[in-house]
């Protein structure tokens, strides 16, 4: 008997979170990363689609989505494509949580979110920033 091994279509999966979520979980346990497959999923989606992803993710294997990506994606532009999954709130939130982290030019990236933005959505980003992180950013 042969098996047949399918390709994982990305039109597939963007229909199908809990098929994605399952995608990346096997992908952090070493079978291998897909790259590609991550991006074009991740890159088609807006930003309600993204959080159902996040959900599902979060609700089946009990981590957050963002982490395991993080484990998975290595270069400047999958950052980016990763960014890109977050709403404006949550990315200005880990935006923040970085840049806490690093205290050198980073500085930069608080100073721009706390200039340019206006006071409803700089609540926002610390609403995001403690859900997220578990502590509020000045904290940090």
């Amino acid at each position: 008997r042969h098996h047949q091994h399918h390709r994982l279509n990305p039109h597939r999966l963007m229909k199908q979170p809990q098929i994605f979520c399952l995608t990346i979980y096997f992908q952090n346990l070493g079978w291998g990363t897909n790259e590609g497959l991550i991006i074009s999923i991740l890159a088609h989606r807006n930003a309600s689609q993204c959080k159902l992803i996040q959900q599902t993710y979060a609700e089946t294997y009990g981590e957050d989505l963002l982490k395991a990506l993080d484990k998975e994606l290595s270069n400047d532009f999958e950052r980016v494509v990763l960014l890109w999954t977050l709403n404006p709130a949550e990315r200005d939130a880990f935006l923040a949580n970085e840049a806490t982290k690093r205290w050198t030019s980073s500085n930069q990236v608080l100073v721009e979110i706390a200039c340019t933005r206006t006071s409803q959505e700089l609540l926002f980003a610390r609403q995001a920033y403690h859900a997220r992180f578990k502590k509020s950013l000045e904290e940090d």
